[in-house]
């Protein structure tokens, strides 16, 4: 175990040379990638998207795909197609995009609920059929959508029921003056923003992922105090909906890889509270007089109300 958290951290370490001041942003898409979720990026234009997913399927080894999500994308152009070929008098099938390790959905608020619905149910599945054939998707599979928090003109906004098929949603935020100015030189200077050189490969990647899923434990108090959480917002002022047991599934399994790669085989309170405001505030649906306020702020108050077991 202690070989594996040495090397997320070298892992980790790496991707900040070519990622300059994101390593919150970078720390929370790995614990992601290796608690075996998704991620949904709402951020602006222009901060690093690209270069983080790029860098970590870059890292790994692992086949990239990109999505560059509009209004005119068909289920089909993610998923593939068959095509006749005339020479074998047959119908081949050509894989889409959504059959790599690692995808990019650019702006997935811009494709239609229906393609939208496509990828959502591949990413749930992690298999797609199509013409009555089922094909197993690419493992490890890992997720990496984004949408533009701004700009809403001819979009359609992920349901509440889809969006709670993304473990975590997070932000990158702007680097701050020292970062970005090395950003500026390196990209000035010709270099490639992104990490480029393999440091494990996939079978390090799956066996990493087995080792959290195997060998963290969970003591039933904690596990008691994670479904505390839940319940409290399930009867919160601030909130008409709370979560879902997906959610409850998706902080259990963050907080565990976080404790991880803390250094523990055990999970403390302390590891569900630092996942709570990644992992909740996306699932829940808050009242309507309530939308305006930091949302990240108001879970945190609710996750500070709950006793923590002693």
């Amino acid at each position: 175990m202690d070989t594996k958290i040495q090397k997320f951290n070298e892992i980790l370490q790496s991707l900040l040379l070519h990622l300059h001041g994101k390593e919150k942003a970078l720390r929370l898409s790995l614990i992601t990638f290796f608690s075996q979720g998704h991620l949904l990026i709402e951020d602006l234009p222009g901060l690093g998207k690209t270069t983080l997913a790029v860098s970590i399927a870059n890292a790994f080894g692992l086949k990239f795909g990109r999505i560059q999500c509009t209004n005119d994308l068909l289920p089909s152009d993610i998923t593939g197609v068959s095509i006749y070929n005339k020479n074998t008098d047959s119908f081949e099938f050509h894989p889409g995009p959504i059959f790599n390790n690692i995808v990019l959905v650019d702006e997935i608020n811009r494709a239609t609920s229906k393609t939208q619905s496509a990828l959502l149910e591949a990413m749930q599945e992690r298999q797609i059929t199509v013409e009555g054939v089922t094909y197993k998707l690419e493992q490890p599979f890992f997720v990496i959508a984004t949408q533009n928090p701004v700009e809403h003109h001819g979009t359609f906004p992920l349901p509440k029921s889809q969006v709670d098929r993304f473990m975590m949603q997070i932000n990158i935020g702007y680097p701050d003056k020292d970062s970005e100015k090395r950003i500026i030189k390196e990209v000035m200077g010709s270099e490639s923003a992104a990490l480029t050189e393999r440091l494990i490969d996939k079978d390090e990647v799956v066996s990493i992922q087995k080792s959290i899923r195997d060998n963290v434990y969970i003591s039933d108090n904690v596990l008691a105090y994670i479904l505390d959480v839940v319940k409290a917002t399930r009867s919160c002022k601030y909130l008409l909906t709370g979560l879902s047991t997906r959610g409850a599934l998706a902080i259990t399994e963050t907080a565990r890889t976080n404790a991880f790669f803390s250094g523990r085989d055990f999970l403390i309170p302390e590891d569900v509270k630092e996942m709570a405001e990644f992992t909740i505030p996306h699932r829940v649906i808050f009242k309507d007089e309530y939308e305006s306020y930091d949302k990240k702020e108001i879970i945190r108050s609710i996750v500070k109300e709950v006793p923590v077991p002693v």
